[in-house]
């Protein structure tokens, strides 16, 4: 099948054909023709299949069919994505695919100034892209009008609902007119899904690509098992060793993002911290820093990384495990995304093995367990496993396996409320230039 047969106009076959598509992914061959027809969808696919295209599309092909406005602009689309890196990225699929239609959008976030995005209203819309807490600030002020919306799109449903955005999200639906369409996308479909789709949506196509909750074909995945307190040179270890050069890592608080970020740079490797305390101009920075090569560790939380569209991204590593099983699909999914094959590798302590047989269990398999073939502990890993043991003992109790205390005396490991202070400073590592230092802990070096 090509875009030629799902009855797209030639502006947008011309934009898609720019960007080096001629075959739809199986979710927009699905969805297109659904959407183009008028009837509302409930969707699901695994992430990097290509879901902000399938509803970018057909929505631009309806408004233009619908012809132009009379009068003012008003808006009659609305995407409500959960965060700014994906608002900013289905924004600029807009703006890309719509590159040869009068239509006009615009993407509402957080973390900016509020006026210049009240400015781009007032001078009218058609497509808005925005985030929940923003959108309602702006129609709380009275500065936008949802009672005329045509096409309603819910993106990234599930994610919503993990951010406890489910409260918002209803003050928004109240705003909306009861006459619309209503597209649902999600990678997962936990029941809380399925029964917010049943309200939101009217008689609704399902549409599910590949197994509920199931990872991409081209993932290899792959499990360490590891010391809590050496997890850290074991990963700079597995860095240099197998010289990989884009790593996206995944850690569990924004605290323990900055922490291993300013230890990897100690270690001779260029990272960047990447999480909701950043600013969204500092986010920015090392998103793009990151795609250049300028960065080769990102070192970031879930909601952070959500939607982060990074092309042939090679490797995801979890640094801690998700605590919510339908996160590691998530993450991982940042790799191998379109056709690309990509390696997703998880560092397990031993009081996470239960949080991995919550994952397996989801994901229905076994993940392969390696052995770290090669490596060697460097002495400071030796050294904090020591002094986790010294700890114990002056406290008249035997050490815990795993490593369940921080290689700092008495500092709870990834904790909530940790280190708030330590939050709001900007600590992202940047390299100074130079060739990395060598790790003791590699076969190579980090060349």
């Amino acid at each position: 099948m090509s875009f030629d047969s799902l009855g797209l106009s030639a502006a947008l076959l011309r934009a898609v054909s720019e960007q080096g598509y001629t075959e739809p992914t199986p979710i927009q061959a699905r969805v297109i023709p659904i959407v183009l027809a008028g009837r509302d969808v409930m969707a699901g696919a695994q992430t990097g299949t290509g879901k902000t295209a399938g509803f970018t599309l057909p929505l631009l092909e309806r408004l233009m069919a619908a012809g132009p406005q009379s009068g003012p602009r008003r808006v009659r689309a609305l995407i409500l994505t959960p965060t700014r890196e994906l608002a900013a990225q289905v924004a600029e699929s807009v703006r890309v695919y719509g590159k040869y239609l009068p239509l006009k959008s615009t993407v509402i976030f957080g973390g900016v100034s509020i006026n210049p995005q009240i400015a781009e209203l007032r001078r009218g819309v058609d497509i808005v892209i925005a985030t929940p807490g923003r959108l309602l600030d702006i129609a709380q002020q009275r500065h936008i009008d949802l009672s005329r919306i045509e096409t309603f799109v819910l993106d990234e449903a599930d994610r919503m609902l993990d951010m406890g955005f489910l409260p918002d999200i209803r003050r928004v639906i109240a705003l909306l007119p009861q006459r619309r369409q209503s597209l649902l996308f999600s990678a997962t479909f936990p029941d809380d899904i399925r029964k917010l789709a049943s309200k939101l949506l009217q008689a609704p196509e399902s549409v599910e690509v590949g197994q509920r909750n199931a990872t991409a074909d081209k993932i290899e995945q792959a499990v360490y098992f590891v010391d809590k307190g050496g997890k850290r040179d074991v990963l700079s270890w597995l860095i240099g060793s197998e010289n990989w050069r884009q790593v996206l890592v995944f850690t569990r608080t924004k605290h323990g993002a900055n922490r291993l970020a300013e230890q990897l740079v100690q270690d001779g490797l260029s990272a960047s911290a990447i999480h909701g305390n950043k600013s969204q101009g500092a986010r920015t920075r090392a998103l793009a820093d990151f795609k250049q090569g300028a960065v080769r560790v990102l070192v970031a939380t879930d909601i952070a990384a959500r939607g982060l569209d990074i092309d042939q991204l090679p490797h995801v590593v979890n640094f801690d495990l998700p605590e919510v099983p339908e996160h590691y699909v998530h993450r991982i999914g940042r790799t191998g995304r379109a056709g690309n094959e990509g390696l997703a590798v998880s560092l397990v302590a031993n009081d996470e093995r239960g949080l991995l047989k919550d994952i397996e269990k989801l994901l229905r398999l076994a993940l392969p367990v390696r052995a770290l073939a090669g490596y060697v502990p460097t002495p400071r890993s030796e050294q904090r496993g020591e002094q986790r043991q010294h700890h114990h003992a002056r406290r008249g109790h035997a050490p815990r396996q795993g490593g369940e205390r921080h290689a700092r005396s008495g500092q709870r490991p990834h904790g909530d409320g940790q280190g708030r202070r330590n939050d709001q400073r900007n600590s992202q590592g940047q390299s100074r230039g130079g060739a990395p230092r060598q790790h003791r802990g590699s076969k190579a070096g980090h060349r």
